[in-house]
């Protein structure tokens, strides 16, 4: 009895010498000899690093930060030259798992962590899809009014204003559907917050008590009260 008691002190001693961390991100670049990885996210509209570690050879890449809801982080890599990579993923306490290559780091990038990722990887796969038809609109338009076809030109500006209307609804609905996500109140920030107030201040107000209480809910409500003083104003 007496050496269980002192096995389970060790232990516990044992775990509570043990650093602990909100959120550890765990990397792993196919590739990747030498180089540098940051771990950043947004603070007080600024870009910040949270976390580096130095690569050189293979060693384990873990990353640290601290974190009291969910969150929007960026994975940096620093090749040693002018040419810098980054992958987005959105976090939650725990542990999140990125792995990729050296040569496309951001693009093959596979993500495994929390729900709130799952749900924003939901969005982007439609989304880039209506961002890539824009970019062969823009692309076409340029040509058209390079030959002087002016009918040509018109019809791809109908397009690319329906193309953005289309994206500004998907991305309400998709808000809207997901309320209970933190994922719904980031979008509204990022990709539509030059919409119609009504249209963003219906988003807030579907939005879960734990929701809005969460870092971009806080800053969706307090962007749509500064949005409506200035009106007034």
């Amino acid at each position: 009895m007496k050496k269980l008691s002192i096995l389970l002190l060790t232990i516990i001693f044992i775990s509570c010498g043990k650093e602990q961390h909100d959120l550890t991100v765990k990397a792993h670049v196919k590739g990747l000899k030498k180089g540098t990885l940051y771990l950043k996210k947004i603070q007080d509209t600024a870009l910040v690093t949270v976390d580096s570690i130095v690569v050189n050879g293979a060693v384990p890449i873990e990353l640290y930060s601290t974190l009291e809801t969910p969150e929007v982080f960026y994975l940096y890599l620093d090749k040693k030259s002018a040419e810098k990579d980054r992958i987005e993923f959105f976090a939650d306490k725990g542990i999140t798992e990125i792995n990729t290559t050296l040569k496309n780091f951001a693009f093959d990038a596979n993500i495994k962590g929390s729900k709130q990722q799952k749900t924003l990887e939901e969005y982007n796969t439609v989304i880039s899809k209506l961002n890539n038809r824009n970019l062969d609109v823009l692309k076409e338009q340029f040509e058209a009014q390079k030959v002087g076809d002016t009918a040509k030109l018109n019809a791809l500006i109908k397009e690319s204003n329906k193309n953005i209307k289309r994206k500004y609804l998907y991305t309400v609905n998709f808000a809207l559907n997901n309320k209970d996500s933190e994922v719904a109140p980031y979008l509204a920030l990022s990709e539509i917050y030059d919409a119609r107030i009504d249209l963003l201040d219906t988003i807030n107000n579907s939005l879960t008590p734990k929701v809005k209480a969460s870092k971009y809910g806080k800053e969706l409500g307090t962007f749509i009260k500064e949005i409506k003083k200035n009106e007034v104003n």
